[in-house]
């Protein structure tokens, strides 16, 4: 069994499995190659301007936690090309398919990392991320496991140090538990402010929406999203 093979099995407290389905040759060059490119090296010290991450200028950063199938994060980085984009997900399939796009779109105002989200927040810089998006996480939809959940006042805390004032935070989920949850913990957190002033605005998807694979599935199966938007004060 190799590195990679030893990385792919283990799991972290926020998400669960980290390979599905054997990848193709071509997906495991990526992996290989492609992947070392873009990844985001947390063994070095981190620019004190995460725009010099990037190798085009841009001029604001936007983090996307556990990006799935990647549908939202490409479509945001092709239609904001001056800004620089941060797709995290733990799960090798899932990136596996974004580094194909991004080698066939030549997506240069995108990087990478295939770890904890955690272990990267703890890594970046205060004030350095204009917007961070965590879209459809899983919900650990049994309460015994509602612990395992991505929203908590620790993870608030990291989203609060890197967000610059002002800066957004976006949720969606179609999990009513979990998007009460996650009002809860903004409101005892105390430094993000939701922005909704009528229910139209978190039932409305954000501007330009490109919809993801769970929101269909979820509609298929009957469930309506909510879509929260937090200013951090």
């Amino acid at each position: 069994m190799t590195d990679f093979d030893r990385k792919t099995r283990s799991t972290e407290a926020f998400f669960g499995r980290r390979k599905g389905k054997p990848l193709r040759d071509q997906q495991v060059e990526r992996m290989h190659t492609l992947l070392p490119v873009l990844k985001i090296d947390l063994s070095a010290t981190p620019p004190a301007d995460l725009r010099h991450l990037f190798p085009v200028e841009v001029n604001s950063i936007r983090l996307e936690s556990g990006f799935g199938g990647g549908e939202h994060l490409v479509h945001r980085a092709r239609e904001n090309p001056t800004t620089g984009f941060i797709g995290i997900e733990p799960f090798v399939n899932s990136m596996a398919k974004l580094l194909a796009v991004v080698e066939a779109e030549g997506l240069t105002n995108i990087r990478v990392y295939d770890d904890d989200c955690v272990q990267l927040l703890d890594w970046l810089p205060a004030n350095s991320v204009d917007h961070i998006d965590l879209l459809y996480p899983d919900p650990w939809p049994k309460k015994k496991h509602w612990k395992r959940r991505f929203v908590s006042q620790a993870n608030l805390a990291r989203f609060h140090k890197v967000l610059k004032p002002g800066g957004l935070f976006c949720f969606a989920s179609d999990i009513d538990t979990y998007v009460n949850w996650t009002l809860q913990h903004c409101k005892r957190h105390g430094g993000f402010q939701w922005t909704a002033r009528n229910s139209g605005d978190w039932l409305t998807p954000y501007h330009n929406w490109p919809g993801t694979r769970y929101e269909a599935k979820a509609r298929r199966e009957g469930r309506s999203s909510a879509y929260l938007t937090f200013e951090a004060i």
